[in-house]
């Protein structure tokens, strides 16, 4: 995600990180030059007079809006019910290493739990991102469950399954009573529910058909509007439908960019350093020094 202050006003004007110009310039460009063809031959398309008005533009406009902040509600929606799960990783990711540092008989084998814990959050980014299931988990889970999650498919369901198995030796041995373990399986089953609520993010995507729509609703707007303004307008009419199409281009590729939330773009979630976090804070309760929090790259993104 882009971190940055919010710069003076007229510095926002012209800030080009997050303002996804970039993403969208072939567009704009094709529908500044073709507004420019439109002026240059007076609303003429083989010397025939497109007759159109600014008044069905206007009712079309309204509806078009509409349809583009229904669909950027929906996808940051999604969006913010990501960041929501990720932050009950971090509750309850502290509440069981709590738990295993305060409770008498856990208090001297939790720091392999506590490392797991770290282990899953880590495991679970590398699975909403695509990333090698083995990646950046050394020395936080042991060697053969490493081995073991680099051929699986659902791998943090098995740090999970690992650490209900270290649960369940603590139980086995007298370390914890039945209530206790019960709190802790009930954290357990609530980082299992914020696996599976990304895993729904993450695996069910908005209709094809509904994206399609939108694409081509904004384009033929974009690309009629020069003949309804021409008449009205004039020499004025790139300029107002360049600034128009850039509203919906940009909006459209915004909603795109931040419907899958784990990616890697400059609007996605910075899951990097959300796992950054949650391994910081576990190793402060165990008493260590955690590395340096992350922090935004000379474009002031966070990964």
């Amino acid at each position: 995600m882009i971190v940055r202050p919010r710069p003076h006003w007229i510095r926002l004007l012209f800030v080009r990180r997050g303002s996804l110009v970039v993403r969208i310039l072939q567009q704009q460009l094709f529908i500044l030059l073709l507004s420019c063809a439109v002026v240059a031959f007076h609303g003429q398309l083989f010397h025939w007079k497109v007759t159109l008005t600014s008044a069905p533009f206007s009712l079309l406009g309204v509806a078009l809006a509409i349809f583009l902040g229904f669909r950027i509600n929906v996808s940051y929606e999604r969006y913010w019910e990501a960041r929501r799960l990720w932050g009950a990783v971090l509750v309850e990711a502290r509440n069981l290493a709590r738990q295993a540092l305060t409770l008498p008989g856990t208090r001297e084998t939790a720091r392999p739990f506590i490392f797991g814990l770290s282990g899953f959050a880590t495991s679970m980014r590398n699975q909403l991102r695509g990333q090698a299931h083995d990646h950046a988990l050394a020395g936080l889970l042991p060697d053969g469950l490493i081995e073991r999650l680099r051929g699986a498919r659902f791998a943090p369901a098995l740090v999970l399954l690992w650490l209900g198995e270290q649960v369940h030796r603590w139980r086995q041995a007298g370390l914890i009573d039945g209530m206790a373990g019960q709190q802790i399986e009930e954290s357990l089953n609530e980082l299992s529910g914020a696996l599976g609520g990304c895993e729904r993010i993450a695996g069910t995507p908005l209709p094809f058909t509904y994206s399609v729509i939108l694409h081509r609703s904004a384009y033929l707007y974009c690309m009629l509007l020069p003949f309804g303004l021409v008449d009205t307008i004039g020499m004025m009419t790139p300029l107002i439908v360049a600034f128009i199409s850039y509203t919906f281009f940009a909006l459209e590729a915004l909603s795109d960019e931040i419907e899958d939330p784990f990616g890697t773009m400059p609007n996605d979630l910075a899951l990097d350093a959300m796992v950054s976090c949650i391994d910081a804070s576990l190793r402060e309760m165990l008493g260590e020094t955690p590395p340096p929090a992350p922090q935004p790259d000379k474009n002031f993104v966070l990964t």
